[in-house]
């Protein structure tokens, strides 16, 4: 199998270290400029079984329009395409064999969020989504693509609140969805805080608040009828029922159910891995990705604009 990768920054590196375990050979394609400027090294990438787009949002259309029309796999990070221009001509192409990695769907959350019915927490209720940390404090934003208005528009937003609008939109459904975009620091006028209200299918709300400009803080909480998940810094555990009373005919905190160790870090690289495992499974059985995934990641990408 022939795979190249698109892209050199922190992520691809992440991609290269996966594929390295699983001993892959690769090559690395990274442009220094919008437009080509190695055509050899280009050329190459037209003989490989797959491809990875690890590269910076406003480029993925591209290699996306290029090598779809070549017939190669195609592995692309979320999301698709950060315009609607691009979005309406994206969704035309064939992506049978084009897999768009929101790998939260991997993600140990994620399969918490599958035991609900396992578990009988019931309706959905209310769920919210803190993730926030001081990239924007730090001297080397000012020289990352993601402080780059006319890179990724929408900053923060289309960086990281994607990931969460599309997993609550994997397993709930969204019907509506209201954002405030802004910036605290202003640098090169980009977007570092969002915050994200959520309306799901069944009319529970999610409230999401994604920030570059502040303290480390992950936490998340789905609250149902009769149970709850949450997770924090160091542990993921479902809790209920709610009808837990104490002897004194007061509620109490419900028993945990299940509880695990959790690591923000470990959690995305298990869900990424997860995700490279199921595009090369594919792959190698030389079958096409879900159409109902495909979907979900359209639905996602359309619900940014």
């Amino acid at each position: 199998m022939k795979i190249g990768i698109i892209g050199n920054g922190n992520h691809s590196k992440r991609i290269q270290n996966i594929l390295k375990k699983k001993k892959i050979n690769f090559i690395i394609y990274k442009p220094k400029k919008p437009k080509y400027f190695d055509k050899l090294n280009y050329l190459k990438l037209l003989e490989c079984n797959a491809i990875f787009i690890v590269s910076p949002n406003d480029s993925h259309f591209k290699y996306i329009k290029e090598f779809s029309k070549k017939g190669i796999y195609i592995f692309c990070e979320k999301p698709p395409v950060s315009r609607k221009s691009e979005f309406k001509k994206l969704i035309k192409l064939n992506h049978k064999k084009i897999y768009y990695n929101f790998n939260f769907r991997f993600s140990m959350l994620a399969q918490f969020l599958s035991s609900i019915k396992k578990y009988k927490l019931g309706k959905f209720l209310y769920g919210s989504i803190i993730v926030a940390h001081g990239l924007a404090l730090t001297e080397r934003f000012k020289f990352n693509w993601r402080s780059n208005k006319s890179r990724t528009p929408m900053g923060i937003y289309e960086i990281v609140g994607v990931h969460w609008i599309d997993l609550i939109n994997y397993f709930f459904g969204i019907k509506k969805l209201e954002k405030k975009n802004f910036s605290i620091k202003n640098i090169r006028n980009s977007i570092d805080n969002s915050y994200i209200n959520i309306q799901t299918k069944d009319n529970s709300n999610i409230n999401v608040y994604c920030s570059y400009t502040s303290p480390l803080i992950n936490e998340k909480k789905f609250i149902f009828q009769n149970g709850y998940i949450t997770q924090s810094d160091s542990f993921i555990e479902i809790r209920g029922p709610a009808k837990y009373i104490g002897k004194d005919k007061m509620f109490l905190k419900p028993p945990i159910i299940k509880k695990v160790m959790y690591s923000d870090r470990k959690d995305y690289e298990f869900g990424l891995y997860n995700s490279i495992d199921y595009f090369l499974k594919v792959i190698k059985q030389k079958k096409v990705f879900k159409n109902k995934d495909t979907l979900k990641s359209f639905q996602t990408n359309n619900l940014l604009f």
